[in-house]
């Protein structure tokens, strides 16, 4: 009997893990302008999209006990939050805290301090550094730290280019890697994850408008986000390979003054390709 039940048991996980992979999630950004007008009507909508998962960490106005009654309601619930990178490096149990106070299992750092001359070999060290040491002290908690780029690190380097080396140097942090930024820096957002889809639990999916030129400084017109599967990233082989790779999280991030028209076409993109794929 009690070999049957332990038998049961791990069915039981493998089925939950193979149901929780590959689920979409919002990073609430999309929605800040919405939010200052009307924060529940904001939220109700993301339900109603039937989105679950949401990455974010404010409480827009609400005390966090407030906040999370409100979203629990409406069975959504967070699954990332944010990563100050000066946070991680001065005060890293704040981040630890607010993770755990969502039940989040994902903190990303969005952005590197860098000179206005560029990002250069010596930060990215730094921040390497930096996101091992911290990424050490979250994963004893439960949480993954995880760095989402934005086109700077595409800079040349050696034979490639700085983000080369944050992958291969990365041991105790992940990526939640932006497919829009990954592209807009000049690199191969599917060549990345294929190469090493354990580092990418997070795929932030944003297309891009047909024809708009790249950057490497974190910079670009947001009116650029286009309805996935629309734009001139292939957006269909990413949701392929979150499906095959078990990838945990298929982030929606629209930024553009059409999120709210755009996200639910985005959603039913994304259930009709993963439709395909299994």
């Amino acid at each position: 009997m009690k070999k049957i039940t332990t038998l049961l048991l791990g069915l039981f996980i493998i089925l939950t893990a193979q149901l929780q992979a590959q689920e979409i999630a919002l990073q609430m950004y999309s929605l800040r302008n919405e939010m200052k007008d009307d924060v529940k009507g904001s939220h109700q909508l993301i339900a109603d999209w039937g989105i679950k998962y949401l990455e974010g960490g404010g409480t827009y106005g609400m005390t966090q006990d407030e906040y999370k009654s409100m979203i629990s309601g409406m069975g959504l619930s967070v699954i990332g939050v944010g990563a100050d990178y000066n946070d991680l490096k001065n005060n890293p149990q704040k981040i630890i805290d607010q993770a755990k106070a969502y039940g989040a299992k994902y903190a990303t750092c969005f952005w590197i301090p860098h000179s206005d001359d560029g990002f250069s070999i010596k930060e990215t060290r730094e921040a390497i550094d930096l996101f091992n040491k911290a990424g050490e002290m979250l994963k004893k908690e439960g949480i993954t730290l995880c760095y989402h780029p934005h086109g700077y690190e595409f800079t040349p380097h050696g034979s490639g280019v700085l983000f080369d080396e944050m992958v291969e140097n990365a041991k105790h942090y992940k990526f939640n890697i932006d497919v829009f930024w990954v592209q807009m820096g000049g690199g191969d957002p599917v060549a990345y994850v294929k190469a090493k889809p354990e580092l990418y639990p997070l795929l932030h999916l944003k297309d891009r408008k047909k024809g708009t030129q790249g950057s490497k400084d974190g910079r670009g017109d947001v009116e650029t986000n286009v309805v996935l599967g629309e734009g001139d990233i292939d957006i269909k082989s990413l949701i392929e390979l979150a499906v095959k790779h078990k990838i945990d999280y298929m982030i929606i991030e629209d930024e553009s003054s059409r999120s709210v028209q755009q996200i639910p076409q985005s959603v039913a993109y994304i259930n009709k390709i993963k439709g395909q794929a299994k």
